[in-house]
């Protein structure tokens, strides 16, 4: 089973906004080349998500975890993503497609900011 990661953004119209998050899928494609990464957007910037869904399935995904790039889980995560999925789900049966939890809330990246605010406070 081939595995794909599907970096799932908010977006904005802004297109320097996108700057840290193509850091982040460039950070992960060049540690792990084996492994598509790619980048999509809810609104405002492409890819969205099913584009992004039919790249990988194009580069060979049979399994397609999806990461959403979120500090917390609001309506987005709640609602609106739930229901994006069953569409994937429907549109390529043959896949499977996976959920995590918004990156911001795992412990890691929690710890991180905290210590990125101590630092750019100077506390």
């Amino acid at each position: 089973m081939t595995t794909a990661v599907i970096l799932f953004a908010h977006g904005a119209r802004d297109p320097e906004w996108a700057r840290p998050l193509r850091q982040v899928q460039a950070a992960l494609s060049e540690a792990q080349p084996a492994i598509h990464y790619a980048l999509c957007f809810l609104e405002f910037m492409q890819p969205d998500l099913q584009q992004a869904a039919a790249e990988c399935i194009a580069a060979g995904a049979s399994r397609i975890v999806v990461v959403p790039l979120f500090i917390a889980q609001g309506g987005h995560l709640k609602r609106e993503l739930p229901e994006m999925l069953a569409q994937l789900r429907s549109a390529w049966p043959q896949a499977e497609f996976a959920l995590t939890g918004p990156v911001g809330e795992h412990a890691l990246v929690i710890q991180a900011m905290a210590r990125a605010v101590r630092e750019m406070a100077g506390t």
